[in-house]
């Protein structure tokens, strides 16, 4: 399945996949918004399928905007993987 993403109040909304197939478009298009926004919010409640690829395409995002101090945010329930993986990541910092 692809990814779409829609914005909706500021809001960037994703459904569908991140992975393989998706993600490197899907990171591009968040780098450009953090070009041009000077807060990136991307919701995941609809996320139905994430792998390792894309996985590592948000750790990328979450600590490119770290080194930036620009703002960007994961909300949302979406997959299970996802969260997982960033629980590791903090107790692993």
């Amino acid at each position: 399945m692809a990814l779409q993403i829609k914005e909706n109040n500021g809001v960037f909304e994703l459904e569908g996949a991140i992975n393989n197939a998706t993600a490197q478009s899907f990171k591009m298009h968040v780098d450009a918004l953090m070009l041009s926004n000077e807060q990136v919010t991307i919701n995941i409640g609809k996320v139905n399928e994430i792998d390792v690829t894309g996985l590592s395409v948000l750790r990328e995002l979450l600590m490119n905007s770290k080194n930036t101090n620009q703002s960007f945010y994961i909300v949302g329930y979406g997959c299970k993987e996802i969260y997982d993986d960033f629980n590791d990541m903090r107790i692993a910092s």
